[in-house]
């Protein structure tokens, strides 16, 4: 895999705008880069989007399509589920039995039915008990598989999208999707679907007992339950959108402090940590209240629920007397058809809170699918061809783009690169330099005009060839958490020690990697924090260096080493890289008097080209550029 694919891939994150689109936006003041974010929960007008019952039923669809790749361990969940509350079931009956076994009397109790029930009650829940516990198991094993499917269409998906929507959305807020998001609905899976199953089955069993046993008392329910349902719907469609939006205040949360946690350097530079912290605040107090919202209402409708079941238990107590005194039920059946309708309301009672945590949950899974929904990077066009033997000849024709319509940064770029040539692109800031390097690498594509390379245009070979033929050493590194050896290796399997060695000399990091105590195997840390943002360069510029690609883009690459260095590894550089096409963006004009054309790029234009020489004859825009370095 070429170094060029790890700004698209490895996740380098910087605060780059619409001029330097290689991949998050981490800037302090939140600015994004071209387009703008999704947080799943806004349309595309800007107006809070609603979700409908449509949308609910479809998540629920794909939810169940997650399940049902386990559809064996989800037939043994409902096996148990039904044998476990088929158990439990028989114990208000067999108490009923126990109870009328008594009789009215001393002399006419039964001591030994009494016993015989409540033995059989005893070793029923006990069972019940058993199963129960083994269907939990179950549960959270299937829930895991689920949600190890569901993390991975997700990664798989970020690893598919194009650098535009990297550009346009926080890295804290993708993060909280594949975390936060994502463990909502393990939650979910894991108690709520159980929950779920159990509670229907309950219900549905203990309302055929209770017809069993008295169908005149089962009407108090005529009234309670219609009631319990029309509160449920009427909290349900006032929670969902609460949930909703404490989803997208907690995504805004950790983009934010994701933000600040990677520009701490800056913030006590400019000495802005009370800005900060009052920023914070804001956000810290919108995702809480949004928090307390959703929670408040939600736990609303448990009590208000568990009130009307309580009325209907008061109702069938009342209406059973008088049942019993009139001799039209027996005591012990009395007492079962209690015992059965507080295990039919309280089901009931559980659903509602049940239907409050799946409001969170549906919001989370909206978000996770919309993520995985989003639009991937387009495929390679019919007939696209591979990038073989590459020379190295690159052309750009009036190539024209914009990374919004209404703004064109690049107008009518024409560009030619023989092979084996060093191309030096300098200009102002904003003028569209790394917007180049962009349309080289098929980040983006242009408006109008054509890119090719060695004649051939590069929307008809395939986007992965494309990217292996350069390699590319960006001015914002990025290490992964591993030896020293796999990070300079990364772009090449194959690689063995001698040859890493070899890169690793020519790039000057060799002695100072000897100088650690494990050598090439000693492990770096996350993105390299444990070594200095030079080393950190040079380990980059290594790594492209062991790479076979015929073409090399290098933008600001040896920005964050000394002058000394810099010199001797474009020495290096330039032995190395004899017979490749380069392409260098450079704001240190100093580095690039040796190449062999240099291109000023002014509002997307070129408008001086030549070598060092010619152009400060011209004694025009470059002379000034150059001047104004060592004046």
């Amino acid at each position: 895999m070429s170094s060029s694919l790890h700004s698209k891939q490895g996740g380098i994150s910087s605060s780059f705008g619409p001029g330097r689109g290689y991949g998050g936006s981490h800037g302090i003041g939140g600015g994004r880069g071209p387009g703008t974010g999704s947080d799943g929960n806004y349309n595309k007008s800007g107006g809070k989007r609603r979700i409908t019952f449509r949308d609910t039923k479809r998540i629920m669809f794909r939810l169940w399509k997650y399940l049902y790749r386990y559809k064996w361990m989800g037939l043994l969940a409902i096996f148990l589920s039904v044998a476990s509350n088929l158990l439990s079931l028989l114990g208000p009956m067999l108490s009923g039995y126990a109870i009328d076994s008594i009789g009215s009397g001393p002399g006419m109790a039964r001591f030994d039915r009494v016993f015989f029930y409540c033995a059989l009650m005893i070793i029923f829940y006990v069972v019940s008990s058993l199963l129960a516990y083994i269907l939990s198991v179950l549960m959270i094993r299937l829930s895991q598989k689920v949600i190890f499917k569901m993390r991975s269409d997700v990664f798989n998906s970020l690893a598919g999208l194009p650098v535009r929507f990297f550009d346009s959305n926080q890295t804290g807020e993708i993060i909280s999707r594949i975390s936060y998001d994502i463990d909502t609905v393990n939650a979910s899976l894991s108690n709520d679907l159980l929950q779920i199953f159990t509670s229907l089955f309950t219900v549905v069993g203990s309302l055929a007992m209770m017809l069993y046993i008295s169908p005149a008392l089962v009407l108090v329910f005529a009234v309670t339950i219609p009631v319990s349902i029309i509160l449920t719907k009427y909290m349900t469609d006032k929670v969902r959108p609460l949930f909703r939006k404490r989803s997208a205040k907690l995504g805004e949360l950790n983009g934010f402090v994701e933000e600040v946690i990677s520009g701490q350097k800056t913030i006590k530079v400019y000495n802005q940590e009370k800005s900060i912290l009052k920023r914070f605040d804001e956000k810290n107090k919108e995702a809480v209240d949004s928090y307390y919202n959703a929670e408040y209402y939600s736990s609303m409708m448990g009590p208000s629920v568990n009130l009307i079941n309580n009325l209907s238990l008061a109702l069938i107590s009342v209406f059973g007397a008088l049942l019993f005194l009139f001799g039209r039920i027996t005591l012990g059946n009395l007492s079962s058809f209690v015992l059965y309708s507080r295990k039919f309301s309280g089901p009931i009672n559980e659903m509602a809170n049940i239907l409050s945590e799946l409001q969170s949950s549906f919001a989370a899974a909206e978000r996770i699918f919309r993520l995985i929904d989003e639009e991937p990077e387009p495929k390679d066009m019919d007939g696209a061809v591979v990038l073989d033997d590459v020379k190295g000849e690159v052309e750009m024709k009036d190539v024209c783009f914009g990374y919004t319509p209404e703004r064109p940064i690049i107008r009518d770029l024409n560009i030619k690169a023989e092979e084996g040539s060093l191309i030096a692109v300098v200009g102002p800031t904003g003028a569209g330099k790394t917007t180049i390097i962009n349309l080289l690498m098929r980040f983006y594509d242009p408006d109008r005009g054509t890119i090719s390379i060695d004649g051939r245009d590069i929307c008809s070979v395939t986007r992965k060839s494309l990217r292996l033929a350069y390699s590319m050493v960006l001015q914002d590194t990025w290490l992964f958490h591993g030896t020293i050896f796999e990070n300079i290796a990364y772009g090449k399997k194959d690689a063995s020690l001698d040859d890493v060695t070899a890169v690793a000399k020519a790039a000057r990091i060799h002695n100072y990697i000897m100088q650690l105590p494990d050598g090439y195997n000693t492990v770096l840390s996350d993105d390299g924090i444990n070594i200095s943002y030079g080393q950190k360069q040079l380990l980059t510029i290594a790594r492209a260096m062991l790479l076979d690609s015929k073409m090399l883009i290098l933008d600001e690459a040896t920005s964050n080493v000394d002058t000394r260095t810099e010199q001797q590894i474009q020495k290096a550089m330039r032995k190395l890289m004899q017979g490749r096409t380069c392409f260098v963006i450079a704001h240190r004009l100093s580095t690039i008097r040796n190449a062999d054309r240099i291109l000023v790029i002014k509002d997307g234009r070129i408008v001086e080209q030549g070598n060092h020489e010619e152009l400060m004859k011209l004694d025009r825009v470059y002379a000034e550029l150059y001047n104004s370095q060592f004046n």
